[in-house]
Parts: C-alpha cells; structure tokens; sequence
C-alpha cells in the first residue's frame, strides 16, 4: 500500500510540474530592444536578456498589464494599464518603479473581449517624446478606433490624421505611418478574405 501511495505522490508531483511548464507556454505581446525582451505573462509585464535567462517581473498589480513598448532609448516602457477599472496609457522605467498615467477619460461602454480593451499602446514616435495608443474614445461606432499620440508629461492627446485605424507603426524619420483601417486583431477568424480583412495602408 505504501508503495502504491509514494507512486500516486511522485505521478501527481509530475502532472503538476508539467501543469506549470503547460502554464508558462502563453507568453504575449513581446518587444525587443537591442538586448532586452518585454513580454507580458498571465496580465503582467516581465524583462528578459533577449540571449535567454531569468525573467524580471516589472509589475504586479491585481489589474491588467498589456501591450509592453520599449522606448526607443530602451530607458522607458509604455503599456496599457487597468489600474481603477478602465484602460489607460502608462509608463515606468524599465529597472521598475512607479507607473505614471498618462491618458485620463472614461472608459466606452463594456464591449466583447474581440473588439479588444481601450487604448492599446503600439509604439512611440521615433523621436522618444510621446507614446502612439489607438483608442475608441471619439467615434460614434465602437467598431473604429484611431490612433493618437500622448506626450510623456500626459495632457491631451493629438489624433493622426486619419480618421479610422487600427495597428499603426511610424516609419524611422515619423514622415509616413503605416497602418490597418481595421482593426481586427482579437478576433477568431482564420483566414478571413472578405470586406473585414486587414490590408496594410
């Protein structure tokens, strides 16, 4: 019976390792920095050596942490937060610290989980001084979204000119943007080619 007993321990003791390796296996939205890697785990931000190694965890608040961008110094973080409920625009230092609010302004009424969370950080401008975020605080429909850019001392953020989008990323010397009108990228549709497909403006 007692062998019976060390056998059912040691098989349990096993299926919860491999439990914790499975866990692990569902790391998100990374950015990479010269040797530096940010990635999100199980709602919060981590930093890794991009050669492999031991993980730092950045942050630890009970709300979400999502969507980690290295500045282009590789100083600071930008991420979308959900400190007091809604989702807003942060940044902190990458050794940690405090994170400092940028974006302030209600959230838009609850939506599914595939329209994704309100104010999403892409990137920064090239020049460092402000964080690019889409947000779907002025349209009408919660369909569309646009994108914007905050100043890292907050205020009011500045709309891109166009009037619609979903991912956008600035071109090195900020002349150009490239970006997608629509912004899908939370749903489960598998190559979808119909009038919601993501073409590359």
């Amino acid at each position: 019976m007692k062998i019976f007993q060390c056998l059912a321990i040691a098989v349990l003791l096993m299926a919860g390792s491999l439990a914790a390796a499975e866990e692990a296996r569902l790391l998100r939205f990374p950015n990479v920095h010269k040797d530096k890697i940010a990635f999100v785990y199980a709602g919060d931000i981590y930093i890794a050596p991009r050669t492999g190694g031991q993980a730092m965890r950045l942050t630890s608040h009970e709300g979400l942490e999502l969507f980690p961008r290295f500045s282009p110094d590789g100083k600071t973080i930008a991420f979308t937060g959900q400190y007091d409920g809604d989702f807003s625009v942060y940044v902190m230092p990458v050794e940690g610290g405090e994170p400092k609010r940028l974006t302030y302004h209600p959230a838009i009424k609850r939506t599914s989980d595939r329209m994704g969370p309100e104010n999403i950080v892409m990137g920064w401008h090239p020049d460092g001084k402000s964080i690019l975020f889409r947000s779907r605080k002025e349209p009408q429909d919660v369909w569309d979204g646009r994108a914007y850019l905050v100043g890292l001392d907050g205020g009011l953020p500045e709309p891109l000119p166009m009037k619609v989008a979903g991912l956008t990323s600035f071109s090195p010397d900020a002349k150009k943007v490239a970006y997608c009108p629509i912004f899908r990228d939370f749903r489960t549709w598998k190559r979808y080619k119909g009038g919601m497909a993501q073409d590359v403006w």
